[in-house]
């Protein structure tokens, strides 16, 4: 057996490929009825390109469990958890 490649479902998602053990998720298949319309929306979330320090920064933040996102965003992570959701910078002790 030939598995698509284990850590994306794009080759499903985007191109229509059907994997037996691979079953839709119901907000994608929310997005059309029509399985050529889904997989053309689909595809039109992979179009942007991500620059080098973008991709670095989602990685450092998701190997730390830090929050990647804007001031609001941390901030409403923090509420709702309850916990520091970035890495504070270390300052100088006070003496």
């Amino acid at each position: 057996m030939t598995l698509p490649n284990i850590w994306s479902s794009y080759q499903i998602n985007a191109l229509g490929k059907t994997f037996q053990l691979c079953t839709p998720h119901q907000i994608y298949l929310s997005i059309s009825q029509n399985p050529q319309a889904r997989q053309t929306s689909y595809r039109a979330l992979f179009h942007h390109h991500l620059n080098a320090k973008m991709i670095s920064d989602i990685r450092q933040a998701t190997n730390k469990g830090m929050v990647f996102g804007n001031d609001t965003f941390q901030d409403q992570i923090e509420k709702l958890t309850g916990k520091v959701s970035i890495q504070r910078k270390w300052g100088a002790l006070l003496r």
